[in-house]
């Protein structure tokens, strides 16, 4: 049985970060887009250095610039990122090999998978979340079915609108590349703020899945 991996995303309280890294999830995701009230931009260093070793700490980019995101990862110490705009593959080339590279896609019903083959040398996973206006943290849901027409041998994330209310439709994704979820939006108690007791809950809820 292999368990689905837990990506916690949208970060920012150092108490917070604290609580939610005690559940011990295998991922957790710190933003750092401006457009998005889950921007870390008061995160201090420390609070991430107290994070176990265990937890691969992830700084999520939208359409940013190298340079920047180079700077971001080497002052907090990231172990991976995620690109969570229009990156292309030049782009994540770039820093795969040295981090953990996952790059996000808003999926819709008519989605080309097609074009993921010119990133599949230059990602260690890709992430599906809706396709909004927003770039993620929308808590919209779509079409989960439709990622088993997914044909790559990369591994890739849920994402989009994961809730207590809809957990068991995850059991729905047959794909064997199916490999974490990312919770986010609908597991706060205000934006950045987790509610630990709902995150408890799905926790209990995906470590018992049989994959």
């Amino acid at each position: 049985m292999n368990e689905l991996k837990i990506k916690v995303c949208g970060l920012k309280n150092a108490e917070n970060i604290k609580a939610v890294s005690a559940l011990a999830p295998d991922y957790m995701g710190f933003i750092f887009y401006d457009k998005t009230p889950r921007f870390a931009k008061e995160l201090s260093a420390k609070a991430l250095k107290d994070i176990p070793a265990t937890i691969i700490k992830t700084a999520v980019f939208v359409n940013e610039t190298p340079e920047n995101i180079a700077a971001i990862v080497d002052k907090y110490k990231f172990d991976a990122i995620q690109l969570h705009g229009n990156e292309g593959p030049e782009v994540c080339a770039l820093f795969k090999g040295n981090v953990t590279v996952i790059k996000a896609f808003g999926v819709s019903p008519d989605f080309d998978f097609d074009q993921l083959y010119a990133y599949a040398d230059h990602v260690d996973y890709f992430l599906f979340d809706a396709k909004t206006a927003i770039h993620g943290g929308s808590g919209q849901i779509y079409d989960w079915e439709v990622l088993n027409d997914y044909k790559l041998d990369i591994p890739f994330f849920l994402s989009g609108g994961l809730s207590l209310d809809n957990m068991d439709e995850i059991e729905t994704i047959k794909n064997p590349q199916f490999y974490g979820v990312d919770l986010n939006s609908r597991f706060e108690i205000s934006p950045g703020i987790k509610d630990i007791q709902k995150l408890k809950q799905a926790f209990a809820f995906i470590k018992q899945i049989d994959r």
